[in-house]
């Protein structure tokens, strides 16, 4: 690794530092996009790890209380320190960051810029250990990465990078913990995805959906829900239970190409058609899946689109289509959107399909999608409802097993109708969802051997009879099914 550097660090250019000829224009549009994404700076202690020539130090500094910059190639850290130390409270430390030691409960954000792609699997599990012991409780991590390939055009005849996937790094760094003592006895902490998104402007410049950066929150791995099945957050649940790759992928396969909700493309097309939708306008889709939606909104309509998702496994597959879509209009991230902030007035368009159930604060959540939207946007949900109380003891335990929060058709729009929205629609379509369901059943009768081989009997025969509950409990009258319309006056 000192090799590698010390060929690509002898003038101590950004260029250098990039690995990129267009290093001077991507900088101009890059730095900005990443941070933008970072918390409010005001009043941290902040641990830049990777800091480099400072393209990031320079930024951090004034901005925050103190910022500790740490490289190992000592030209990059002398360049650093000689044309940031002025700028105010800082310090600059050469050192490699896997025998760095640091004080303990030192730091509110560690931020860092491809560096853990530098380090063995081994040595990253060090690193984020002694990370989760360095910061605060509640502090936050950033680290931005190239994934799958490379990115710059600079010539390497040894290249060190370790190319992961997005879905590597959130395992990584979702599954370790670290045990710290306090006053009210040992507390056990692990990172939290608050975002993880792809860094639009290299889609933009470079038509490269491999620039991936992560946002991360320590927080408390000692507290399990019962509903997460064992596990310590819901993501991570979701990830290796019902949204595993596979699982996904078979999900896909019942609903059609590109597409994990009712109806796939027909619906998609319904819904999207109520939304007048103009070139140059911009979406959020919030459980966007694997991003069938979003392709196809942005190649008809001429949209930008965000999709977020809470499941790493669909942001990941849909990230990969992405690339094969050749979509530089359409944009991932995985992130949970109660925790997630944009600024006001962001967006035209809220769109998000069978996702809200699993979130208990509706009302909090749609004033924020208030906020979020233009006046005159609009929002657009389907989403799983419920019949009125009471339910069989069977649709009981399926709601309580899943975690849902569900409301009557009627009730959901009214929480969208508190939440500050005019000229709500709230529509009752069970009726549309059971002649989709029926449809989706006679189309795996028809592929059912084709399952079979891409699969498995087991998991065909475990397809089929979800299909056929989920048709019991409309019928039953205990689910439903509704869309939501609105407007932000």
């Amino acid at each position: 690794m000192t090799e590698f550097w010390k060929e690509h660090s002898q003038s101590a250019t950004v260029e250098e530092m990039m690995l990129d000829s267009n290093a001077q224009q991507l900088t101009q549009y890059e730095l900005p996009e990443i941070l933008e994404l970072l918390p409010s700076l005001d009043g941290l202690d902040v641990l830049e790890l990777g800091a480099g020539i400072g393209r990031y130090t320079s930024h951090l500094i004034g901005k925050v209380n103190h910022v500790t910059a740490v490289d190992f190639m000592e030209n990059f850290v002398e360049k650093n320190r000689k044309d940031n130390s002025h700028l105010g409270n800082a310090k600059f430390i050469q050192a490699d960051v896997t025998q760095l030691e640091l004080a303990k409960s030192s730091f509110d954000l560690i931020f860092s810029n491809w560096l853990l792609m530098y380090l063995s699997e081994e040595e990253l599990i060090s690193l984020e250990k002694k990370m989760l012991s360095w910061l605060r409780p509640g502090g936050y991590l950033f680290f931005r990465e190239s994934c799958f390939h490379q990115s710059g055009d600079c010539k390497r005849d040894f290249n060190p990078t370790h190319y992961r996937t997005p879905a590597h790094y959130n395992h990584l760094m979702t599954s370790v913990t670290w045990e710290e003592s306090g006053e009210q006895g040992i507390h056990i902490y692990g990172f939290d995805t608050i975002l993880s998104r792809n860094v639009h402007t290299y889609i933009k410049m470079k038509k490269n959906q491999n620039q991936v950066c992560w946002l991360m929150q320590k927080a408390r791995r000692d507290v399990v829900q019962q509903s997460q099945g064992g596990f310590s957050t819901f993501q991570q649940f979701l990830d290796n239970q019902q949204y595993s790759r596979k699982g996904i992928l078979r999900y896909e396969k019942m609903f059609g190409s590109g597409y994990v909700s009712t109806g796939g493309p027909s619906t998609t097309k319904e819904f999207v058609d109520l939304l007048n939708l103009r070139p140059g306008q911009k979406v959020l889709d919030v459980g966007c899946g694997i991003g069938g939606g979003d392709f196809y909104m942005a190649k008809n309509f001429g949209v930008e689109v965000l999709g977020m998702d809470l499941s790493a496994n669909m942001v990941q597959i849909a990230m990969e289509r992405a690339v094969q879509e050749n979509a530089p209009l359409v944009q991932f991230e995985v992130s949970d959107a109660t925790k997630r902030n944009f600024p006001q007035k962001s967006f035209d368009v809220v769109y998000s399909r069978d996702t809200i159930l699993h979130i208990s604060d509706k009302l909090e959540l749609f004033r924020k999608f208030h906020t979020w939207l233009k006046p005159g946007g609009k929002v657009l949900i389907s989403d799983y409802c419920c019949g009125q109380k009471p339910w069989t003891p069977s649709f009981q335990d399926y709601v309580n097993q899943r975690g849902y929060i569900l409301y009557t058709p009627q009730n959901y729009g009214k929480v969208l109708e508190e939440a500050g929205f005019s000229d709500v629609r709230a529509e009752d379509r069970t009726a549309q969802f059971i002649e989709v369901i029926k449809d989706e059943l006679k189309r795996a009768e028809r592929i059912k051997d084709e399952f079979i081989q891409e699969f498995s009997r087991e998991d065909y025969e475990a397809v089929v009879n979800g299909w056929t509950e989920k048709l019991q409990r409309c019928e039953a009258g205990d689910q439903r099914w509704g869309l939501f319309y609105a407007t932000r006056s």
